[in-house]
């Protein structure tokens, strides 16, 4: 077959770059017959020229962008996790032969895929990126003041209200003790402070409101422990849950599960595998926290007798583990079976 007859295509690999795409493409016989260069601004004409097939790329920035695009036009597009795409580079790496490798992952009918992202995703996704980035810009700065505060020999005790509360009192009762300069390096980083607790504010209040509109949402939050930011954060992040097939799958994508080392029969498992969502992984482990702060609820959730005995053998940090685990396991299922947990509502209070 020439390399310009395209009429056998059965799949494209896509190496998806900032101005430029790198394509390769095999036939029905595994022969390679498309190797191009296009610009990004040439995906669709260049691809309305060709026959419909599979068109894989890996799991990075635009690829669900380029994914809905070629939809539209007819494709069966697979957005692969770089993890598994790896295992198929021949040679050394180019753009090229990274395309290649993609173009050969994207066949492997066992293949776990990533969902692609619709344009509300990609934004409730944005907006939770975003501030956790000012969370952790908030505390790098108020680190900064009591820093400062310390190299004048100036101490405030631990916590967030203690160093607000008392501020603007250090500033006045120590002016002695504080060059014009620190003290202007101060009050500007105290600004940007207040800056952005505003902010932070702000977002979540749009959070808030997006988790009380979305049925999806409103369905997670059901579930003990679980509130507007881990159930609009799932939404964001797996749709409707389509790409597991159980809720143990979503666990382990999360992290959640032992790192597991077995052969010849000999099973080991290790600690969590802290695999997927760094950040889902974050906030279910916080909302199992803030439940075993509360034992005299327990009686009201519908596993407190399994949560007392898990802490009665397990250690605390363990238990919390466990616990997520749970949760992840139980907001999967509510989401994709589009349900709601079997438990009064006013448990929702005490959610994330």
């Amino acid at each position: 077959m020439a390399k310009t007859d395209f009429d056998e295509l059965m799949s494209i690999g896509i190496d998806i770059g900032k101005d430029t795409f790198h394509l390769v493409g095999f036939d029905h016989d595994g022969q390679r017959v498309l190797r191009k260069q296009i610009k990004r601004l040439a995906l669709v004409a260049t691809f309305e020229k060709m026959p419909h097939c599979i068109v894989g790329m890996e799991a990075c920035l635009s690829a669900h962008f380029v994914s809905r695009t070629l939809r539209q036009v007819g494709f069966e597009p697979r957005i692969i996790p770089a993890i598994y795409v790896k295992p198929f580079t021949k040679g050394q790496k180019n753009d090229y032969n990274d395309a290649e490798a993609i173009a050969e992952a994207a066949l492997r009918p066992n293949l776990q895929t990533v969902s692609e992202k619709s344009q509300e995703q990609l934004d409730l996704q944005a907006l939770h990126r975003v501030r956790s980035w000012l969370v952790s810009r908030r505390t790098a700065t108020i680190n900064q003041i009591r820093a400062f505060l310390i190299e004048q020999s100036i101490t405030v005790r631990k916590g967030l209200r203690a160093l607000r509360n008392s501020f603007e009192a250090i500033l006045a009762e120590r002016k002695g003790e504080i060059s014009p300069r620190m003290r202007s390096i101060l009050i500007g980083l105290y600004g940007d402070w207040v800056w952005m607790d505003d902010r932070i504010d702000k977002m979540s209040a749009e959070i808030e409101e997006i988790s009380r509109t979305e049925e999806n949402c409103v369905n997670v939050m059901s579930v003990p422990g679980i509130g507007p930011m881990i159930s609009t954060a799932m939404v964001a992040v797996i749709g409707e849950g389509e790409a597991f097939d159980r809720g143990r799958d979503f666990a382990a994508w999360v992290g959640l599960v032992p790192r597991q080392y077995s052969t010849g029969g000999r099973t080991v498992l290790g600690r969590i595998s802290k695999r997927g969502s760094r950040y889902l992984r974050m906030l279910f482990v916080q909302a199992a926290k803030i439940i075993m702060m509360r034992p005299h609820r327990w009686p009201d959730f519908s596993f407190g007798a399994w949560l007392a005995r898990a802490c009665e053998r397990m250690h605390r940090n363990k238990a919390a583990v466990v616990l997520a685990n749970k949760l992840a396991r139980m907001a999967w299922s509510i989401l994709r079976h589009k349900t709601v947990f079997d438990a009064p509502r006013d448990e929702v209070a005490i959610g994330i």
